[in-house]
């Protein structure tokens, strides 16, 4: 079965899926194979068994201040004073709060207060991002940002608490073990070694699907295009970290030179997805692809 999910990016696709009876409409798979597009050299694509993923959550957070005339600070309780200090506080959960063996990262992505250069708002509202690749760490890594909210915005006075509100959460992706290994050892003899490699990236929501017990083996596809050079800094080459990113304007995902076009499938030489995988994998009641 070939199964697109919709709104991707909101979160909600995959569970609005399993709520129109997904698994009871059409037959539950024995393994599921999923893919994302990624940056990195054009022509790869990568994988590994146990967790590829990241959970991730997204959160809203409101300060409370009391506004005033940009000339009577002393007036106001100035939630951007607030969201600046929380914003460089919760940087510290990561470089202060986890150990140097825990993953994670916490992004504030939006911050928003004011309209006026001469007014003090009434309040700020911040977003961030919490990604890890370990249940309790994550677990930790949201309670502190709760933690320190709360705390930054008793230390400014506030006339009432902040609201911290999910927007979004996405679970943690584990590969099985032996789908994934498979898949792996049938890329790499197909594509070569250097083509298939090792790697985990973002948070991905469509894992709702296969949270309940479905074998699964999920790849990163990368359709970044750039020329064939290296990418080592003293070596005549872009690093890594300069390619745009997903989300970024300038990203690229159009096909790539040397991963052919729609006409051959996945490879230049004209091999189907079958044609890869069927040799080292055992025949199964149904895929989800």
């Amino acid at each position: 079965m070939a199964v697109f999910q919709p709104a991707q990016e909101t979160g909600e696709g995959a569970q609005a899926m399993i709520d129109d009876g997904l698994f009871d409409r059409f037959p539950k798979p024995d393994v599921v194979l999923g893919q994302h597009v990624m940056v990195g050299p054009a022509g790869t694509i990568g994988g590994r068994a146990g967790v590829i993923t990241s959970a991730a959550d997204s959160l809203q957070i409101r300060l409370f201040g009391r506004g005033a005339h940009g000339s009577m600070p002393q007036a106001s309780i100035d939630p951007v004073v607030m969201a600046a200090a929380t914003v460089m506080r919760l940087q510290t959960i990561v470089s202060r709060e986890l150990a140097a063996a825990e993953a994670a990262v916490v992004t504030i992505g939006s911050l928003q207060a004011g309209t006026k250069e001469n007014v003090i708002p009434d309040e700020a509202v911040i977003k961030l991002n919490v990604r890890s690749i370990d249940e309790g760490v994550h677990r930790r890594v949201l309670a502190a940002i709760e933690r320190i909210v709360k705390a930054e915005a008793a230390a400014s006075g506030t006339p009432r608490p902040p609201e911290i509100t999910p927007l979004d959460r996405y679970p943690l992706a584990v590969n099985n073990p032996a789908a994934s290994t498979g898949v792996d050892d049938a890329f790499r003899r197909h594509f070569s070694a250097d083509r298939a490699r090792d790697r985990t990236n973002a948070g991905e929501r469509g894992f709702r699907i296969v949270r309940s017990g479905v074998a699964r083996a999920f790849r990163v596809l990368v359709r970044r295009w750039h020329r064939p050079r290296p990418l080592h800094e003293g070596q005549g080459g872009r690093r890594l970290n300069e390619i745009p990113t997903n989300h970024s304007p300038r990203f690229c995902a159009g096909h790539p030179p040397d991963l052919a076009d729609g006409r051959r499938g996945l490879d230049r030489r004209g091999a189907r997805l079958a044609d890869v995988i069927g040799p080292a994998t055992r025949p199964i009641g149904s895929l989800l692809l």
